[in-house]
């Protein structure tokens, strides 16, 4: 950091604490060469991530708007709002991860079909209606017999190890 008096840029932190607001770090730091005492903050940078809708419009990502739209497929079922949070907290955490700063809203709805799918089969089906815009009950039967036939996969591979054991 280079010193505001004679511009020297070693310097040592003699003392480090959250600012106010807790979204920055407040150091003391020292001169090297003139023994000057000054003051920096250090913050997080952050770069928004960038929804690219279906209309190749873009707008930044709202984890409100999320949490609503699954929110909403979770009408009047068992799943608790802290479970709804810890979803919506993985998805985002998975976009942060890829370091893609643009992602498609498809990506977005596939990440909250797969958390819902592991939440609540019916929340699930909900979602997926309205995301995939199924046009027709045979669309929906489809989906509805997909997920028939994994549960019924699964159930099967679960007898398998109990047999085994």
């Amino acid at each position: 950091m280079k010193c505001p008096y004679c511009g020297e840029i070693d310097s040592k932190v003699i003392d480090s604490r959250p600012a106010d607001d807790g979204e920055r770090i407040r150091r003391r730091r020292e001169c090297l060469v003139c023994q000057k005492r000054f003051t920096t903050y250090e913050i997080v940078e952050t770069v928004p991530l960038m929804v690219v809708k279906k209309d190749k419009s873009r707008e930044a990502f709202n984890r409100q708007k999320l949490l609503n739209g699954m929110m909403r497929a979770c009408e009047k079922r068992p799943v608790s709002y802290q479970m709804l949070e810890d979803a919506v907290d993985n998805i985002e955490q998975a976009l942060l991860n890829s370091y893609e700063r643009e992602i498609t809203s498809i990506h977005v709805g596939e990440l909250a079909m797969q958390e819902l799918k592991n939440i609540d089969e019916v929340a699930y089906v909900r979602f997926a209606s309205v995301y995939r815009q199924f046009g027709d009950i045979n669309t929906f039967m489809d989906e509805l017999k997909d997920l028939l036939n994994k549960r019924a996969t699964q159930g099967r591979d679960t007898a398998s190890e109990d047999a085994e054991k």
